[in-house]
Formats: structure tokens, C-alpha cells, sequence
């Protein structure tokens, strides 16, 4: 598996990525997540389930239970109101399912319009989209947007993990995907 060295920060600190540096235009790749619900439990989530021939956004954060993770979950959930219906939305992170799913219950989030995957077994998505911290094993900040297609039409790896996304690139190029 291809490493990446000095690929990203964490508080200054040069981290390595595993797996490729995926780009406009490329072919989105396949992986396996896990969520939980209540009604079907555990199960795997591919990413034919995930993007249903839609267009998806894929919000990556370390873990939700932190603060910079916990306002991107919650900015781009707020955000997505308007896309309700037309696009699908997750945020995938390493935490368990079940935490994701505490986390996003939680009254004070109120996350109702980002779906949680957990890339905690396999780290199988960090790995094909080359988010993987090797050095940490949780997953570096960043968005991506599969088109319709299959294709990405937005790729951005956050250079430093504590510093949030842009929001607004990212929302633009998914209503104009959508």
C-alpha cells in the first residue's frame, strides 16, 4: 500500500498518509464501512450502497467526539437542508457505530441529514481514498463528492487536521453536482 509521508499536520506535526491522493476526475473507489440501526443492526456499507446512483458527499473527520470533527458534522448537516432528498450525505470516521450513533442522537447535535459510517474494522476507506493517518490510524480531514457518474467532482484533503474543511467550495460543488 502506497505511503504518503508529510502528507498532512496534526498541530504542526508532519503525518503520513496511507493510500493514494485521489483527484478530480478519478474513479471514486469502493470500500466497506459499518453503520448501526436500530431496526437492522450491524451491517456493511459499500460504496454502491452509499451513493444509490446519487450524488454523495463523504465528510471524513478523526472522530466526532472532538471539537473540530463535531462542528464539521454539525455545519455541514445544518447546511444541507435545502439538498434534502437529492444528494446522499455521510460522515465517515473511526469512532465505532455506536458511538457515531450516541454522538448523532445526542439533542444537542441534532445530526438527522448526515448518515454515520464507521471505517473502525477494516479502515478500508481510509486506505482506498488516502486518508489513513499511519502513524495515528484514524482518518485525516477531508471532503469528497462522487458524481453521479461514479467520478469525483470535489477532493480536498484539509493540509492541517485540527483546521476545518471550506464549507463553502465543498457545498458548492455538490448542489452543482447534484
Amino acid at each position: 500500500m502506497q505511503k504518503r509521508p508529510n502528507a498532512v499536520t496534526f498541530k504542526g506535526n508532519p503525518l503520513t498518509l496511507v493510500g493514494p491522493q485521489l483527484k478530480v476526475g478519478d474513479k471514486a473507489p469502493d470500500f466497506k464501512c459499518h453503520r448501526f440501526t436500530p431496526d437492522k443492526g450491524l451491517f456493511a456499507v459499500t460504496l454502491a450502497d452509499a451513493c444509490g446512483g446519487k450524488t454523495t458527499l463523504f465528510s471524513v473527520v478523526p472522530s466526532l467526539d472532538t471539537p473540530v470533527c463535531s462542528a464539521q458534522t454539525q455545519k455541514f448537516n445544518a447546511a444541507l437542508a435545502d439538498l434534502a432528498g437529492k444528494v446522499n450525505c455521510y460522515t465517515v470516521s473511526v469512532d465505532t457505530p455506536f458511538a457515531q450513533n450516541r454522538f448523532c442522537g445526542d439533542p444537542s447535535h441534532k445530526i438527522d441529514r448526515l448518515i454515520s459510517l464507521s471505517d473502525y474494522q477494516e479502515r478500508s476507506f481510509g486506505q482506498a481514498y488516502g486518508v489513513l493517518i499511519d502513524e495515528l490510524k484514524l482518518l485525516a480531514r477531508s471532503i469528497f463528492i462522487v458524481g453521479k457518474d461514479g467520478k469525483l467532482v470535489y477532493v480536498e484533503y484539509v493540509p492541517e487536521v485540527t483546521q476545518e474543511p471550506n464549507y463553502e467550495a465543498a457545498l458548492a460543488a455538490l448542489k452543482a453536482a447534484a
